[in-house]
């Protein structure tokens, strides 16, 4: 099947940044393979790697949307290559319990097999992120 046929990879990366919020996440669950794996960085507040769309859900968009005010992932670049999609943006917000506002630079790395995500990696300016988790 041509990618005329279906949606680009690229197509549905940018369906996970480019709406309301709920909407992005809607079409994230929507892509994310079942085994799908997700890297946040190490020295970010949530790093690890999960398994999962349940697991994905709750670790990172759950935490970022209850810990975090205008909580933001504003991309301004995108390169496909094959099965692999980059998003390079800016990541904005204010820390709930200490009300500092952050912005950090961060580029995610997705892979995709058969239209589905199989796999993120988070690259980002942690430093950024941390100073607005401590008072």
């Amino acid at each position: 099947m041509g990618l005329t046929a279906m949606e680009s990879n690229l197509d549905i990366i940018r369906a996970t940044y480019e709406g309301a919020s709920e909407e992005n996440v809607r079409n994230l669950l929507a892509a994310l393979a079942p085994n799908a794996t997700w890297t946040e960085a190490a020295g970010f507040p949530y790093a690890g790697t999960y398994t999962g769309p349940e697991a994905i859900i709750a670790n990172v968009f759950q935490r970022l949307a209850t810990e975090w005010i205008d909580y933001r992932a504003e991309v301004h670049t995108y390169l496909a290559d094959g099965d692999r999609v980059a998003a390079f943006g800016v990541y904005s917000g204010t820390y709930r319990k200490t009300g500092k506002a952050m912005t950090a630079t961060f580029a995610h790395l997705y892979r995709l097999k058969d239209g589905k995500i199989v796999s993120m990696e988070q690259y980002v300016d942690s430093a950024m992120v941390r100073q607005a988790l401590v008072d």
